[in-house]
């Protein structure tokens, strides 16, 4: 087994990588495991370097040291790759997907990573893209563009960059007009503040968007929030941020194995927290798509907690 350190020097605003990769070196000094450690220099390095490694057939374990957007790489370079595991080593601002897990501390940790095991997990096919957490459409693509910019900001961090996008599109233009399907099911004209299909509960920086969202269940769960006056948002948000917006009568909650949408004009697409514009996109399940590391301890309490996956 051969372990890679893809660490973006620009995530998280760097605070954290020398760190990272000092414990990297002192735990692999003390032992006789073949290790690299590769600094990203530009937007899609982590993608390249990660197929690199995968398409040599070695058995190896990539580690994202790094935001969403590392993890992003690295899962779209390796993807179809069986003999590639991925781990993730958090240092950006946000790591949403890590929530899941309660405590996420262990995956800061070099010798619970190496220690760990990887297990097949569900990922999101996006058209031509892989995402591991979440994706949207509307309003919530809008903020995540605009989130981007702010958590650069000196003493910004993701949650609270992620407030500052709300209100920047507040006074904006809010909902995005757009067709619908489910499952393969008949388009319906929707008229949504965002629709958001998650493998995992959180994203934005900690908002709970799908509060019953397992990645390893085989199932997606879908979100769908109507346009509503801006008088309200406030309020819902408040309610969103913790997941407790099931009961509102214009948010439905559901779960499937697809989501497709048209627009007659590109729109904001967020593909955890990376933006693009389309007219169109379908969202479906990739059933144990990767293997991903789960830190030893979390592996034990994972195995314990979720009876939907068999890890043995």
């Amino acid at each position: 087994m051969k372990y890679l350190f893809i660490v973006n020097p620009a995530a998280g605003k760097g605070n954290r990588q020398k760190d990272i990769i000092s414990s990297v070196e002192k735990y692999f000094s003390k032992t006789e495991k073949e290790y690299e450690i590769y600094i990203t220099s530009a937007a899609g390095d982590a993608e390249k370097k990660s197929k690199s490694v995968a398409q040599t057939g070695e058995k190896i374990t990539v580690f994202a040291c790094g935001g969403e957007g590392t993890v992003f790489e690295v899962l779209n370079g390796i993807v179809g790759f069986d003999n590639v595991s991925l781990g993730v080593i958090p240092c950006g601002s946000a790591n949403d997907f890590l929530k899941f897990f309660k405590d996420s501390t262990p995956f800061s940790s070099i010798e619970e990573q190496i220690e760990g095991s990887a297990v097949p997990t569900d990922i999101i096919k996006a058209n031509d893209y892989y995402c591991l957490n979440g994706c949207s459409v509307g309003m919530d693509a809008m903020v995540a563009r605009d989130m981007s910019i702010f958590k650069r900001w000196h003493g910004v961090s993701g949650s609270m960059a992620y407030k500052l996008a709300v209100l920047k599109n507040f006074f904006g233009k809010i909902g995005v007009s757009i067709k619908l399907s489910v499952d393969g099911g008949v388009p319906q004209n929707k008229n949504c503040l965002f629709a958001v299909i998650a493998n995992g509960p959180y994203y934005g920086g900690g908002y709970k968007s799908a509060p019953d969202a397992k990645p390893f269940d085989g199932k997606l769960d879908f979100t769908e929030v109507e346009t509503i006056s801006k008088l309200k948002v406030p309020k819902f948000l408040s309610l969103y941020e913790k997941g407790l917006h099931s009961s509102l009568d214009y948010a439905t909650l559901s779960r499937c194995q697809s989501m497709e949408f048209t627009a007659d004009t590109p729109v904001p697409v967020n593909l955890d927290g990376e933006i693009i514009e389309s007219k169109h996109m379908k969202f479906q399940i990739v059933k144990g798509g990767v293997n991903f590391v789960l830190p030893h301890s979390i592996y034990e309490n994972v195995k314990k907690s979720l009876n939907v996956f068999d890890f043995t």
